[in-house]
């Protein structure tokens, strides 16, 4: 194998950032490497967080990511028109849709026509909705601890305003996003 070829099988999720940068400037030597691993490293995490989340709390209930955060938006916000869950979700219109189906044959959340516009639909949790998000939030909320642990409580407010600046810049370069 040359030398400058990697052993695929040695790079494992996280070796691949560091595989991945450095293969990337000696292609492409005026790219930011610190703003690369970044993103990968965000995007990354942001995966691991959601896919154990997924399989270990909402899964094994029979829901989706983003069945979970149809139910969990409509638990906070009340009833809601569905787009307004989209828009909270950052979903589009047509997921929350298809995603409402299901939860409603279910008998997690009922639809109504709102009463100013015949058009509109306002989702609501049903009783049993209400109880399954409830106890799904607390044992979601225990992992989010189990996740939050390594970081002491001035690591996880830095890292979240660190988060908040690095979202709100967005709005300087136009960043495309669900709304």
């Amino acid at each position: 194998m040359p030398q400058d070829q990697p052993d695929n099988e040695q790079l494992h999720f996280w070796s691949f950032i560091d595989h991945a940068v450095a293969r990337t400037i000696r292609e492409l030597p005026d790219v930011d490497p610190l703003a690369m691993r970044l993103v990968l490293s965000l995007h990354r995490a942001a995966n691991m967080l959601v896919y154990d989340l997924e399989s270990t709390v909402h899964r094994p209930r029979g829901w989706s990511w983003p069945g979970f955060r149809v139910l969990f938006v409509a638990w906070l916000t009340g009833p809601v028109e569905a787009k307004k869950i989209a828009e909270l979700s950052g979903m589009s219109r047509a997921a929350v849709s298809a995603l409402v189906a299901t939860l409603e044959k279910d008998g997690l959340i009922s639809k109504e026509r709102a009463p100013h516009d015949k058009r509109a639909v306002h989702l609501s949790l049903t009783e049993q909705g209400l109880a399954a998000i409830t106890e799904a939030f607390r044992e979601h909320n225990a992992r989010e601890q189990e996740w939050a642990g390594s970081l002491s409580e001035d690591e996880q407010t830095t890292l979240i305003t660190l988060l908040e600046k690095l979202t709100s810049h967005s709005v300087q370069f136009d960043a495309r996003h669900r709304a």
